[in-house]
């Protein structure tokens, strides 16, 4: 075997190896039923809350926040301009949009730091009920503990964020602002929630 295929090989057992330590986690199917059946919570903050130091970035917070849904898809980002502040996006749904029959009928995509849905024939829900009852969640880890338990979370699964709707300006003027209502699409509506709690309850 000449140095070049040895050199292809090495790089696919590296890869295989990525994809087993550090890859997407595989999907689940928990089947038909409304899995997390309330809406996100969001509190208004006190004048004079503090800002949050992460990283490269001054972080102000807008808003408590603590939403319960089911994870629809996983992103990650390593390349883009955010990628050293937020380096993953979720996709969640609640209401009927955690409904396994409903999304059966969806097909569920996320890129570009966008989340996307289409149907074949007709809705099965409203549209405007899809809208209100998902969204595409910039998420930064507030710690290596968070981030670890973020990227092993699988599609399909029922999880619990708690922290802060955030907007971050970064050392070299780069600001990122979150949404702050849920009735919100297109570019500028996906909320960026410093994440302080991460828990996969089902």
């Amino acid at each position: 075997m000449n140095r070049s295929a040895w050199l292809l090989m090495g790089i696919a057992v590296a890869g295989g190896v990525w994809h087993l330590i550090d890859g997407p986690p595989r999907a689940i199917d928990p089947g038909p039923g409304v899995l997390a059946p309330d809406v996100p919570i969001q509190q208004a903050l006190p004048e004079g809350t503090a800002t949050i130091r992460h990283g490269d970035y001054t972080l102000h917070p807008q808003a408590r926040f603590e939403i319960t849904a089911r994870l629809l898809s996983s992103e990650r980002y390593r390349f883009d301009g955010g990628a050293s502040l937020s380096p993953i996006d979720w996709a969640l749904g609640w209401g009927r949009m955690s409904d396994g029959a409903v999304l059966d009928q969806l097909k569920i995509g996320q890129g570009a730091r966008f989340f996307t849905y289409r149907w074949q024939v007709a809705p099965p829900i409203p549209p405007d009920e899809i809208m209100r009852s998902a969204a595409n969640a910039h998420l930064i880890p507030a710690d290596e503990t968070i981030w670890r338990q973020l990227k092993r979370a699988a599609p399909g699964r029922v999880v619990q964020l708690q922290g802060y709707l955030v907007n971050a300006v970064g050392d070299d003027g780069y600001r990122w602002n979150s949404s702050l209502t849920r009735e919100d699409t297109g570019n500028g509506a996906c909320e960026l929630i410093y994440v302080q709690s991460v828990s996969v309850l089902r």
